[in-house]
């Protein structure tokens, strides 16, 4: 008898939204923050139907439907959309109410408390906001829709100095809107992801169900019961990186701050925005190996040739489908409705 074959890691870093096999049977998912569609794919992946999102750029949606075909999708604030009375039924009866609010106040990357409460204008052209207003934009939709569980990804910097009473606050406001809270500094490389991304992911689950799943613990009284260890094995950039030299035409590149210094044995850090990766004095990465890094579909359809800031900006789907296989696992399949 053959032994049973282990496999190394849950979800490959390299696949196509083509060829993929989204089940749709695990619960349905509405998606806040959408960006390209980063966590949607995570979902997808783990089984999740995601029904649709909102989000306030118009090429991050309208590359979010090229690529996802999705039932409900708004363009607008969030302000306005929890605001909405003519909601589809569905989205109030869902599984996972998920996003990802804009972080660069918490960011070490930013000025962080220097920039609370003062408003950001974006370059992409969308309508100015108050970041560190929108977590608690989320958490009203919540308390609308509520959902049996919420996920909000963040930043590593909101668990840092000042940021944390910020994030006390988002516990008290997320309690009042029904749910038991808890936190988890996650990163990406344990979980099947080439890239060291390390993100605070905050899990609510919906007061009425959660009992089983919490235990009198912490220092806010209780804890989830959810594990969300991961221990896969680190994946090198070298194992998928194909050495391309600059052009003629890029060789007034030079270096400029924040650029970085790649090393191939390891996974990739945090990709940006605006950062570029340098394998040595004449070779950047090149924008095929920053999307397998951050494991974007390798057929994925960017409309507006904006693949750095687009995978830059979304949770890495690989990361995402691990998060959602524990939740389904730990508390989704064990709720009987």
């Amino acid at each position: 008898m053959k032994s049973k074959r282990i496999t190394k890691h849950l979800f490959p870093y390299k696949w196509n939204l083509s060829t993929a096999n989204f089940t749709k049977d695990k619960g349905k998912v509405f998606s806040c923050f959408a960006c390209g569609g980063g966590s949607t794919m995570g979902a997808k992946l783990a089984g999740f139907d995601v029904l649709g999102c909102n989000e306030i750029d118009n090429k991050m949606i309208e590359t979010y439907k090229v690529n996802h075909n999705p039932k409900y999708a708004y363009l607008e604030p969030i302000q306005t959309f929890k605001s909405r009375k003519d909601l589809p039924k569905s989205l109030y009866k869902l599984d996972v109410l998920e996003g990802s609010p804009p972080c660069s106040s918490f960011s070490f990357g930013g000025n962080r408390d220097r920039d609370w409460s003062k408003e950001k204008k974006f370059a992409e052209g969308q309508a100015d906001q108050v970041l560190d207003t929108l977590f608690f934009d989320f958490i009203d939709l919540a308390k609308e829709l509520q959902p049996k569980i919420v996920i909000a990804e963040n930043v590593k910097g909101l668990l840092q100095g000042k940021a944390v009473k910020y994030l006390t606050k988002v516990y008290k406001d997320l309690e009042a809107a029904g749910y038991y809270v808890g936190h988890y500094l996650l990163d990406t490389s344990t979980m099947g992801v080439p890239q060291k991304r390390e993100r605070v992911f905050i899990i609510g689950i919906r007061k009425d169900i959660a009992k089983p799943f919490i235990k009198k613990d912490g220092i806010f009284g209780y804890k989830l019961k959810l594990d969300l260890t991961f221990n896969e094995p680190e994946i090198a950039i070298k194992k998928f990186y194909t050495t391309k030299q600059k052009t003629p035409e890029q060789n007034y590149l030079v270096k400029r701050h924040g650029d970085k210094v790649v090393k191939l044995h390891k996974p990739l850090s945090t990709v940006t925005t605006v950062n570029r990766y340098w394998v040595d004095n004449n070779t950047l990465l090149d924008d095929e190996t920053l999307i397998k890094a951050s494991t974007f579909p390798q057929d994925y359809v960017y409309p507006y040739n904006n693949r750095q800031y687009m995978v830059a900006m979304s949770v890495p789907p690989v990361a995402m489908a691990q998060i959602y296989v524990k939740i389904y696992e730990q508390i989704l399949s064990k709720i009987v409705d």
